[in-house]
């Protein structure tokens, strides 16, 4: 029976020095720096639409990052790479990133990136509460995937692999 809310099983016997294909390149510096050029090119994209305002054009830039983020970190699951007997195809990138360890530099710094696109965004379209109330939902919704709380948490059976079920 599914219920509201579920969580994965544990990944057990996973050696913490063993290095996971899928989740390895995200602790690369080169990835941080692309996480920012994605922003300015995001940006630029925006801003050069002919009928766009930069209030617009930071309010897509940060709809389109927070969405990107989503998707990238929380929405997809498993590995495409037959590593440890399948142990992580339950299991989001965000949860696979460092063995599960909380609080690494890397999801550090993917925790304050979308903060600082948010606070760009709404000083940008001078604190409107329309726009604050859009960017706001879409930052929250991304944080709020990241907590730690909510580590190989499943709402409404989204997301859960396919012998979760039973």
């Amino acid at each position: 029976m599914r219920t509201l809310v579920q969580r994965v099983a544990s990944v057990a016997n996973l050696n913490e020095h063993s290095i996971n294909p899928n989740s390895h390149w995200v602790n690369l510096k080169g990835s941080w720096t692309t996480n920012i050029v994605v922003i300015i090119a995001l940006r630029l994209v925006f801003g050069t639409i002919p009928w766009t305002t930069p209030e617009l054009s930071w309010t897509l830039t940060n709809l389109s990052y927070c969405l990107f983020q989503y998707i990238m970190f929380h929405g997809i699951i498993g590995t495409p790479f037959e590593v440890n007997q399948g142990a992580y195809d339950n299991l989001t990138l965000w949860e696979q990133m460092d063995n599960g360890e909380q609080y690494t530099p890397t999801k550090k710094f993917l925790t304050v990136v979308p903060i600082i696109v948010f606070l760009i965004s709404t000083h940008y379209s001078n604190y409107d509460v329309a726009t604050f109330i859009i960017n706001f939902t879409a930052v929250l919704i991304v944080l709020i995937a990241k907590l730690p709380a909510f580590h190989r948490v499943r709402f409404f059976g989204i997301n859960m692999g396919q012998n979760e079920f039973n």
